[in-house]
């Protein structure tokens, strides 16, 4: 994809992207090629898809990179894949202070080798004071362990009588979850074509628009970011409104 594909787009941007980046294996395996280089693929559309958030303006930008049920895949696979994120973190450190960009990681972090763990926290020091986009890892990631995180919490809280039943609702859940401090996803995207959520931010995309490309990950660039920003820009988000409703509220 070109390096200027998103100079000249003109529309409403997003403030949250949350991505589902899928299709690295199919990747591989149309050419021929192991899991492990789909992979290593995908990790190079992260770069271009980060730089063209922060070009245009993109507040938040979410990527689902491992899920909880990623440990079950096979021990070469997932070895695999840590791998390539403690490579990630070496390597793109200076990528990500040259563009301002913060880093902050969703996600039982705790799974991940100690080098792995001790290499996110780092980076996200050393970029914590960045004022540009705000990527967010959600690594070892399930939204469901985050609601059952969220819902014992809370019972906690109620328990030892600093919060009250009756002041449980939605703000106090959205409260406890992992992006607790993060604007809910105004798009999410997912490559590969696959239709479903696949358990990542389930309670945050209540109401995000969703948009499904046939292009998998590797392959995935600007001009589809672009193109996907086309696309909300001609959705008309109601949240249980009428079209009347709306355009009274222009």
């Amino acid at each position: 994809m070109s390096a200027a594909s998103t100079e000249g787009f003109q529309g409403p941007v997003p403030r949250h992207v949350a991505i589902i980046m899928d299709g690295n294996g199919r990747w591989a395996q149309r050419r021929g090629l192991p899991r492990t280089a789909g992979h290593e693929a995908g990790a190079k559309s992260v770069r271009k898809v980060v730089r063209a958030c922060g070009k245009l303006g993109v507040e938040v930008l979410t990527l689902y990179s491992f899920s909880t049920e990623n440990w079950s895949r096979p021990e070469a696979e997932v070895a695999a894949l840590m791998g390539l994120l403690e490579h990630y973190l070496r390597n793109e450190v200076d990528e990500l202070m040259d563009r301002g960009v913060s880093l902050r990681a969703i996600g039982q972090v705790e799974r991940l080798p100690p080098i792995v763990q001790q290499l996110l926290a780092d980076v996200i020091a050393a970029t914590a004071d960045n004022r540009g986009l705000n990527l967010v890892i959600a690594v070892s990631y399930g939204s469901r362990a985050e609601l059952a995180d969220a819902v014992r919490q809370i019972a906690c809280e109620v328990r030892d009588g600093s919060l009250n039943p009756e002041e449980v609702g939605e703000d106090t859940i959205s409260s406890r979850l992992y992006t607790a401090s993060l604007p809910d996803p105004d798009l999410l995207v997912r490559t590969s074509g696959e239709m479903r959520l696949s358990n990542f931010l389930l309670w945050q995309v209540a109401y995000s628009e969703l948009y499904v490309t046939d292009v998998l990950w590797p392959d995935f660039g600007e001009e589809d970011l672009t193109e996907a920003f086309r696309v909300f820009g001609r959705r008309k988000r109601r949240y249980g409104k009428v079209g009347s409703q709306l355009e009274g509220e222009g």
